[in-house]
C-alpha cells in the first residue's frame, strides 16, 4: 500500500491510501517521472476523479509482468490509449481509434500524477537514456496529437503553404511548433486566442499572432486547425478557408453548423476530426524531438514537484503558461 494524490473536487488534491497490483500477463509496471497537465484534465480538477489523474507520463520500467520482453529500467513514455492491437482499426495502424478500446490512462485507469501506473507493454515507448523525463513528455499530445491533426490537412492538401491555427493552448501551440518543423519558415502560420499572453507566445515560437476578433483579417489559407472546441472558433476558420481547403478539428467541444453547397460543394473544401494519435507514430516523432530539443522545450514553461500538483493546476488554468509538467523524484 502506497498513497496517490487524488483530484477531489473543486481545485483540491488529496494524498490517500492507494493499493497497485502487480503487473500481469503482458503488463508493465511504470514509475513515473513525469507528467505534463492537459485542458482535458480541467474537468477532473473541478469535478474530482475516482482514479489518479495523469494520461502525458513519462517514466521507467521498475517491474514486468509473464510474457514481456522490455526490459526493466528502460525510460519511456506512455500511450494514452489502451488499445486491443486486434480490430480492424489496430490492425490497419489507428490505435488511437480502436474498436474494442479497454480505457483511457488518467480517466478510468490510474494515471501518470501517482507514483505507479500498470500498463499493457504495447502502450509503453521506450526513448532511451538521452532526453529528460519532462522533455520526454512533448511526444505524447503536445507532438503526437497536433502532428496527427497536421497530418490530417496534409493529406487532403499536400500542396500546403498557409495555415491558421485557432486557438494558441498546449495542442494548438503543438501545430503551430510541428508545423513550423514541417513546413519550414517560410509558409505563414496564423495562430489566434483571446489571451494576449498566448498570442505573445505563440509569435515566440514562429506564429503570426492574431486576436480571436480579428480571423476575418486573415488571409485565405489552405488549411485550418482548430484546437479550440469553440464554435466561433470553428466557423471563423472555416470562412478563412481557399477552395480545396480543410479544417481539421483537434479540439473537443462545441458544435460547427455547415451550409453543405457553399461550404463544402461549391468549394471543394474538407471538415475532418482528428483524434489523439497512432502509436506508429512515435519513433519518427522522437527523432524529430532529438533534433529539435531546444526548440520543442520552449513549450515547457513550468514544472512542479508532485507535492505542488493543485499548484500546478492552477498555473496551467491561469492561461499564462505553455505545458505545464509535474514532476516526481525517485524514492
Amino acid at each position: 500500500m502506497t498513497t496517490a494524490p487524488f483530484l477531489v473536487g473543486e481545485g483540491r488534491v488529496e494524498r490517500r491510501p492507494h493499493a497497485y497490483p502487480e503487473p500481469g500477463a503482458g503488463q508493465l509496471l511504470i514509475r513515473p517521472r513525469a507528467n505534463a497537465l492537459c485542458g482535458s484534465d480541467r474537468g477532473l480538477f473541478r469535478d474530482g476523479s475516482p482514479v489518479v489523474a495523469g494520461h502525458e507520463a513519462a517514466g521507467t520500467v521498475i517491474a514486468a509482468g509473464p510474457g514481456t520482453a522490455i526490459p526493466v529500467g528502460t525510460r519511456g513514455v506512455i500511450y494514452l490509449m489502451a488499445y486491443c492491437g486486434r480490430c480492424r482499426s489496430c490492425r490497419a495502424g489507428a490505435t488511437n481509434l480502436c474498436l474494442d478500446k479497454a480505457g483511457d490512462m488518467g480517466f478510468n485507469r490510474d494515471g501518470g500524477l501517482g507514483p505507479l501506473e500498470v500498463v499493457e507493454e504495447r502502450m509503453f515507448f521506450p526513448i532511451g537514456d538521452d532526453l529528460p523525463f519532462p522533455l520526454a513528455t512533448m511526444l505524447l499530445d503536445v507532438m503526437g496529437t497536433s502532428g496527427a491533426a497536421l497530418n490530417r490537412a496534409l493529406s487532403v492538401r499536400p500542396d500546403l503553404d498557409s495555415l491558421l491555427i485557432t486557438g494558441a493552448g498546449p495542442v494548438g501551440v503543438g501545430v503551430l511548433a510541428t508545423a513550423r518543423l514541417g513546413l519550414g519558415a517560410d509558409v505563414p502560420i496564423y495562430i489566434s486566442d483571446v489571451s494576449e499572453w498566448r498570442l505573445s507566445f505563440a509569435e515566440s515560437l514562429g506564429g503570426t499572432p492574431v486576436h480571436a476578433g480579428s480571423v476575418a483579417d486573415v488571409p485565405q489559407v489552405d488549411a485550418a486547425v482548430d484546437a479550440s472546441g469553440r464554435a466561433t472558433a470553428r466557423r471563423s476558420a472555416l470562412d478563412r478557408l481557399s477552395k480545396r481547403g480543410v479544417l481539421v478539428c483537434v479540439g473537443h467541444g462545441e458544435h460547427l453548423r455547415l451550409d453543405v453547397s457553399s461550404d463544402l460543394i461549391s468549394s471543394g473544401r474538407a471538415v475532418l476530426g482528428s483524434e489523439y494519435f497512432p502509436y506508429a507514430d512515435f519513433p519518427a516523432n522522437l527523432e524529430i524531438l532529438r533534433r529539435n530539443a531546444d526548440y520543442l522545450g520552449r513549450i515547457v514553461t513550468h514544472t512542479f514537484d508532485v507535492s505542488e500538483t493543485a499548484l500546478a493546476f492552477e498555473t496551467f488554468l491561469s492561461g499564462e503558461s505553455g505545458k505545464v509538467v509535474v514532476t516526481q523524484e525517485d524514492d
